[in-house]
């Protein structure tokens, strides 16, 4: 029993005196991220990866790569998803709509430690990132209740079709500030926030409809639209291990 008690106690005295390793130590770091967007209320996003190269105690350089199914990455927003639609008249006759979408982005930049404590290490971050994402449509056997109105509700519809395609690219910069704070040797966890403005850029979309009468083709031209969160918390919550 005192044996066990024993090493309970190195167990607890060991993380109560954790701290920070220093670059000569420990180089790198390896950490996950679960992103959230305060502008308007809590928003959860999909989660990044992050690789940090310590050149010395105080700068760091980093690498982060993140993905999700929609140009924001907000996770609700399934990467695959498929509806149904049934025939009124008769149930047996049913179409449906696929739609598969895919997004990645990858961030570089440096970070700036200030000494902080034994266990705690503010830093401010400045990046750059770039990006990509797509998304594509096919119907079967489903197309608009009214076919002159492409506001209607989408319904069953025997010999109709439809497949349309489009994409973006982003361009982003950010400044942040954040902690890390290692609970055990080598764990931390921490926060961090940032300001950021980032450009989009969309592709055509090309649409092919495919009805009784016939085929026709279609490309809706892109646009290009910029976007800066200054006011709005940007930030997510982290966990790694430095070795």
């Amino acid at each position: 029993m005192k044996k066990v008690l024993l090493g309970l106690g190195l167990v607890i005295s060991g993380s109560l005196m954790a701290q920070k390793p220093a670059s000569a130590d420990s180089k790198f770091s390896l950490e996950g991220l679960i992103n959230y967007n305060a502008n308007d209320g809590m928003n959860w996003t999909a989660p990044s990866l992050r690789m940090r190269y310590f050149v010395n105690d105080n700068i760091a350089a980093r690498l982060q790569f993140g993905f999700g199914g929609d140009g924001s990455s907000v996770a609700s927003m399934p990467s695959k998803e498929t509806h149904t639609y049934v025939d009124a008249s008769n149930a047996s006759n049913t179409g449906t709509v696929e739609i598969d979408r895919g997004q990645w982005d990858m961030k570089i930049g440096g970070e700036y430690h200030l000494k902080g404590t034994d266990r705690m290490s503010p830093y401010f971050a400045g990046t750059i990132g770039f990006g990509k994402g797509s998304e594509k449509q096919t119907w079967t056997n489903v197309f608009y209740s009214d076919p002159n109105d492409p506001s209607s509700p989408l319904a069953y519809a025997n010999g109709f079709s439809a497949n349309a395609s489009g994409g973006f690219s982003t361009f982003s910069w950010g400044l942040g500030a954040g902690f890390d704070y290692y609970v055990v040797e080598n764990l931390y966890v921490g926060m961090e926030f940032n300001l950021t403005s980032t450009k989009v850029s969309e592709d055509n979309t090309e649409s092919t409809v495919t009805t009784p009468l016939g085929e026709i083709k279609s490309s809706t031209p892109g646009s290009t639209y910029s976007y800066t969160n200054i006011g709005a918390a940007h930030g997510s919550i982290r966990i790694g291990w430095r070795f």
